[in-house]
């Protein structure tokens, strides 16, 4: 019935009220998506007087009384009861009889079909499997691009908050999200605590010695209260303990994990990779600002762990000697989609500016992702051609697909029409 309403899809004809009056529909009202009537601002005739207000839907009157709306002076404002079902007169709490329209025969079987088909039918994995690859490219790249900013403002609520709360200093918000983003998915929230834990300032203080950054990311983390006879561990935690007690600081509520990662991933080598970067950077969120390609970024990035870890991924456990571990460029096609592009996306509307085209440009340049969801879209015969469109396509199955908002998805309602 949203549906049916939102896109006008009534059967041609004149309108009449259940009482017989004469209908017409100068204003279907804008789909409220919060608390209240289904639909806001709307303009209607009923018996040639003009009425302005809102539209609730329900399947049948009685569902008025069911909702308690009689008693919500929040409908009074309600012109028109849409139902597909009339089986009582409904009043709002001021005892006003509210005019019905039911659409129960007002409806085009093909519309219903149509709708039907994409929503009920059965399916492996999304509800247009059998017809996404219809849609035309243009119109499939317009909706893709739009999903591409609609992640990129989820993500920058986040930052925004963060940004209040750390009174507007970039450097430190950038240092925040780095850290997240360099936990990965699987130690996300572990690595925010470290950012969370430990005051900027004393990650700008201790900078200029990157015994001292790791000292402070593996104290913090809880991970150098272990025993380890290791040279290198006893070092790291002597000068933890004396910058716990110069800064006053105190530990994170959890360790970071291991389980599931790729020992590349593992959380001793990332934050060693951290260190590094921040040791070596000074001026870091400018400095990303100013850059406008990847290629840019793979020369930022481009630091290695301490020595220790070349022949170690755990401490005390030593591992084949190698070269050093670089942040590989995968790596950094990740830092630049969760923490760079939003970070970039951010600051320019805090400026008033528009970054898009800089922003299009610079994600366009990078591969696109591959997980399990990516790969299925593939399957029915999705093209993914860049991290645009991976992400993009990320946010077309998390925020409608997963959750059947095929309605509010152009793909959907292009289909169903």
């Amino acid at each position: 019935m949203h549906y049916i309403w939102k896109f006008k899809r009534l059967s041609p004809g004149k309108l009449v009220t259940e009482t017989g009056e004469s209908l017409q529909i100068l204003s279907f009202g804008t789909h409220n998506k919060h608390a209240g009537p289904d639909f806001l601002n709307a303009k209607i005739k009923i018996a040639g007087q003009l009425w302005a207000g809102n539209v609730e839907l329900h399947i049948k009157s009685s569902h008025w009384y069911a909702h308690h709306h009689e008693k919500d002076a929040a409908y009074n404002n309600v012109i028109l009861h849409v139902v597909w079902e009339h089986d009582v007169e409904v009043f709002n709490s001021g005892n006003g009889s509210i005019p019905t329209l039911a659409l129960k025969d007002r409806i085009d079987s093909s519309t219903l079909a149509a709708y039907n088909n994409l929503l009920y039918r059965k399916k492996h994995f999304i509800n247009c499997e059998n017809q996404i690859n219809t849609v035309d490219e243009f119109f499939w790249e317009r909706w893709l691009e739009r999903l591409f900013f609609e992640r990129l403002e989820q993500k920058a609520k986040l930052i925004n908050a963060e940004l209040e709360h750390a009174k507007n200093d970039w450097e430190a918000v950038l240092f925040k999200m780095l850290c997240k983003n360099f936990g990965l998915k699987v130690n996300a929230d572990a690595f925010l605590e470290i950012a969370n834990t430990v005051p900027y300032t004393v990650i700008r203080k201790n900078s200029v010695d990157k015994k001292l950054l790791e000292a402070l990311f593996y104290g913090t983390s809880l991970m150098l209260n272990e025993n380890c006879t290791d040279v290198y561990f006893i070092e790291l935690k002597e000068n933890y303990t004396y910058i716990k007690h110069k800064y006053k600081l105190v530990q994170a509520p959890f360790k970071p994990k291991y389980f599931s990662l790729r020992p590349r991933n593992f959380p001793t080598i990332r934050l060693s990779q951290l260190a590094a970067v921040y040791h070596s950077e000074t001026s870091l969120f400018q400095k990303i600002i100013n850059i406008r390609s990847a290629e840019g970024f793979y020369k930022l990035f481009s630091v290695s762990t301490s020595s220790y870890w070349n022949n170690h991924y755990t401490f005390g456990k030593q591992s084949a000697s190698g070269a050093r571990k670089k942040i590989s460029k995968n790596f950094i096609d990740l830092l630049i989609i969760n923490t760079i592009v939003p970070i970039k996306f951010c600051y320019a509307k805090s400026k008033g500016k528009d970054a898009g085209e800089e922003i299009l440009a610079l994600i366009g340049e990078l591969k696109k992702e591959k997980n399990a969801v990516l790969n299925k879209f593939e399957s029915i015969g999705l093209t993914i051609g860049s991290a645009i469109h991976s992400q993009a396509t990320l946010q077309l199955y998390k925020q409608y697909c997963s959750k059947n908002k095929c309605l509010e998805c152009e793909i959907g309602v292009k289909l169903i029409q």
